[in-house]
Order: structure tokens, then sequence, then C-alpha cells
């Protein structure tokens, strides 16, 4: 119980405090960028985390409203609801998870409207003066509630709008008594294209772009004294192309890339108060020739990070440190391919990368679908590729999907 306590308490305090500091103590070490509220970057649904973590230009289902909810402007089906759950730290403890449910409405030939909520929950946590005491029992959990609405302006193209309410609900009064919950809105814009289906050589095909701008809103904080936090606002562009073999054989290609349009961090003073003067790796203080550079807030490289929400979006593009090659390394890109025989099966595959300096995530991810009449059953499974493990590796997740109207409208 001591070493579970220990470990949430730990994740906890790394989401509420750290969650805009990086600690960089040597000049060459990697600069990750940090937001607030980091669980809403995790794929929420088995089908998207199937592929890569992908979903902003991939065929609409009904979690699009987590990745571009401009897709439920080609949907076939008049409703749906999609409920799914994503155990978290499964190898450390049972209760950690995220869950969601959305739920979606194709008005008519030119719009849709949609509504989800996603839950986060960090699990009981006990706290015990001694062992007569009655012990406390909290459970910090962070939450998203939101709505979108979706305008077709072509035949092929569309744009939707979305608004998100979101609560980070971390405090442990066990610990501070004057610990309070943070909470802020965010704003999501995003566009569908979809092509009409063509005939090739041996196989017809339809074309996918899409692109989502998601969580633009102001910086949040735990309380008066503390850091303002950005929202992870995050930039995602795809494209793909299904390849139609005949009435029972598809195979989709997707390929997508995205980045956090968040200040990266720079470098400071007291960073490079450390030299390696023979070349083995090992920094001493020994040889500082900054002098009065010493100051941890004195700014060597990079650009200031206290700056609004709106200026960090535009300054995320040119703040690296390490200039135009660092801040390609700051793209994350997806890979993934499903395959589906008769709208009843589908198999799928995805690969995630991120720069070793950015995080290191890599992964590979295998998953499945089933349809029984209304009822969609998806799941998938993650291998981590990275030496940094990942905490969803070896975590089987799943969703439900329960359409509505099946049929209802043609799109292809």
């Amino acid at each position: 119980m001591k070493n579970r306590i220990l470990i949430v308490l730990t994740f906890v305090s790394v989401l509420k405090l750290g969650a805009q500091t990086t600690i960089i103590p040597k000049p060459n070490d990697s600069r990750v960028i940090t937001t607030g509220l980091p669980f809403i970057l995790i794929a929420p649904d088995a089908r998207a985390a199937a592929m890569g973590d992908m979903g902003v230009a991939t065929s609409v289902d009904a979690f699009s409203q987590q990745w571009n909810s401009s897709k439920y402007l080609f949907s076939e089906n008049k409703m749906g609801i999609g409920v799914s759950y994503t155990p978290y730290l499964s190898k450390l403890v049972n209760d950690i998870f995220l869950g969601n449910v959305t739920y979606f409405n194709r008005l008519d030939e030119r719009s849709a409207f949609a509504a989800s909520f996603k839950y986060f929950s960090l699990g009981d946590i006990e706290f015990v003066e001694d062992e007569f005491a009655t012990p406390l029992i909290q459970r910090p959990n962070e939450l998203t509630i939101d709505a979108s609405y979706a305008l077709r302006l072509t035949d092929q193209f569309g744009m939707s709008v979305a608004m998100r309410y979101l609560l980070s609900d971390l405090r442990l009064s066990g610990v501070d008594g004057d610990a309070t919950s943070a909470s802020t809105f965010g704003v999501d814009l995003s566009g569908y294209y979809q092509s009409e289906e063509e005939a090739y050589a041996d196989f017809n095909g339809r074309w996918r772009l899409g692109f989502a701008i998601q969580n633009i809103g102001p910086r949040f904080k735990y309380d008066e004294g503390g850091d303002e936090n950005f929202q992870p606002t995050t930039l995602r562009l795809g494209g793909g192309f299904d390849f139609i073999f005949d009435n029972y054989n598809k195979v989709a290609v997707t390929l997508e890339v995205a980045k956090l349009l968040v200040p990266t961090p720079p470098i400071l003073g007291d960073q490079f108060n450390y030299s390696d003067d023979n070349n083995d790796g090992v920094y001493t203080e020994e040889d500082d020739t900054l002098g009065s550079l010493e100051q941890e807030d004195v700014i060597i490289e990079g650009k200031d990070r206290d700056v609004s929400f709106l200026s960090g979006m535009f300054q995320s593009f040119g703040d690296a440190p390490g200039g135009f090659s660092e801040e390609i390394k700051e793209f994350t890109w997806s890979l993934g391919a499903e395959y589906v025989y008769q709208d009843s099966f589908a198999f799928r595959a995805g690969y995630f990368n991120e720069s070793e300096d950015k995080g290191a995530r890599k992964f590979l991810a295998l998953g499945a679908g089933f349809k029984a009449k209304v009822v969609n059953i998806d799941l998938s499974y993650l291998f981590s590729a990275s030496k940094v493990q990942s905490p969803l590796e070896n975590t089987l997740r799943f969703s439900l999907t329960f359409n509505i109207g099946e049929g209802t409208y043609n799109e292809y």
C-alpha cells in the first residue's frame, strides 16, 4: 500500500506542480514540452489507439469528437453512442483509468452535432496518521465536457467547431489543506475532406484529408501563487487513402503528424554552469566561463514562456533553442492501416513515433473490430518500442459503439 500511495502521489505531483517545468541539468539534454491536463492526449478509443493514436484523417466513427468532429458529416448512420475504457498504469495499480462517452447526431445532409464526456481517475489514495486513526480516502481526477457543431461546406468538405470545459481536481487535502481544483475552457477547430470513390486499374479508391487545432484556450493555475499552466493545444494534420478492392475487401492507409502549440522551454543560465573539457561526457563546474550568467532566470537561448496562450501558439513554431532542427523534432507522426472485410470485421495496426529528445514515445499497436447488428466492439493492444516504458504498455483497451439509424445516409 505504501508503494502504491507513493507512486500515485508522485504522479499527481508531476501533473499538478511540474506541469510547466522541465529541468535540464546539462546543456545538451532534451527539452520536453510539458503542459497541464496531459490526460487529454491519451487516445480514448480502441480504434484510434490500434492505428498509432490517430484519428484526424481516418474515416468517421462514433469517437470522431476526440479527433476531428467534422467527420460526422460523412457518417452513414443517423446517430451513434460510443463508450470506451482504458486502464492506465495497469502493471502497478488497478483503479487508474480513462473513461469516455460520446454521442453524435447527424441532423441532416449538411450538419451534425456531437457531445462527449471524458473522465480520468487517479484511483483511491488513503491517508493514515497512525494505526489508530480513521483512514482518509481521496480520489483525484480530471475531466472534460464538450460539444461540437459541424457544417458541410461542399459535397466533399466540411468544418466543425467544438467548445470544451476542462476540470483538474488533483487537490489532496491530506497533503495540502489549501489545495484547490483548476478549471478552464478550450475550443477546437477542424476540417475534413473525403473524395468521391474513383476507379483505378485494379481497384477503386478514395482520398481522405483532415486537420484540427485542439484545446485552444487560456492558461490556468491551481492557486493564486502558483504557475500558470498551458493547455495541451495541438495541431493535427493527416491524409489517407482507401483501397476498395470489391464489395467485401477494403484497406485504408493513413499518415498523420501532430505538434504541441506550446512554447519550448528555453536554456537558462544555470544550465550552462558545466564544462566537459576532455569530452568524456562528464560535466563539472570547475571551468564556468559564464560568470554573471549563473542565475537560473537568465535565458541564454530560446524565448520566454511567460506569454499568453495565443502568443504561445505562434511562438511555438520558432522558439526552440536548437533552431529549425529542434523544431522538426517536436512533430510526432503516426502510420496506421486498417483492413475491413464485409463491413463486419476489421484488423488494424499502427506505429507512433516521437523524437528521443522530446519524450521518446515509440510504440507499435494492434487491434481488431467486430460488428454485430448495431453494435461495434473494438480492441487494441500496445507494444512499447522505446527505452522509455509506456504507461499503456501491454494494456488491452476496448470500445463499444451503438449505431442508431444505420444506413440513413449514403455517402459513397
